[in-house]
């Protein structure tokens, strides 16, 4: 019998501030060490917006309100199928820090943030934001 297997909805928060963009460094695998903007995993019953809300906060401990859909995108290998939604978000209150699969939250001038190493779909997405 064939196993079925159904993609994963991730979630993400582009969160600009004064020209810097909030980033993560990875925890844990996947890709640990890799630099992204705060997200993750939609849980069952979560909507989008709540997920993103929830990830920020576990994350960064920063609360937001959530906008638009700025970016989406796929991550397809023998092994997973990830949609990938990233939503444009204010901060509204909290204070950084890193927590849950974070090791590090930083805010990085949106001209730099290419000189870390990113996760792969990060190269996508910086090239649908605005230039510093």
């Amino acid at each position: 019998m064939t196993r079925r297997r159904t993609p994963v909805v991730g979630v993400g928060a582009v969160i600009i501030r004064d020209g810097d963009l909030l980033l993560i460094e990875r925890g844990k695998d996947p890709g640990r060490g890799l630099w992204a903007v705060p997200g993750g995993k939609v849980r069952w019953g979560e909507t989008l917006s709540d997920a993103v809300v929830r990830e920020v906060a576990e994350e960064t401990g920063l609360v937001v309100e959530v906008g638009d859909l700025v970016w989406h995108g796929e991550v397809i290998t023998d092994e997973v199928h990830l949609v990938l939604l990233d939503f444009e978000a204010t901060v509204v209150g909290g204070e950084l820090r890193a927590g849950d699969d974070a090791a590090r939250a930083e805010w990085v001038p949106l001209a730099e943030a290419r000189n870390r190493p990113l996760t792969g779909t990060m190269h996508d997405l910086l090239d649908t934001l605005p230039g510093p």
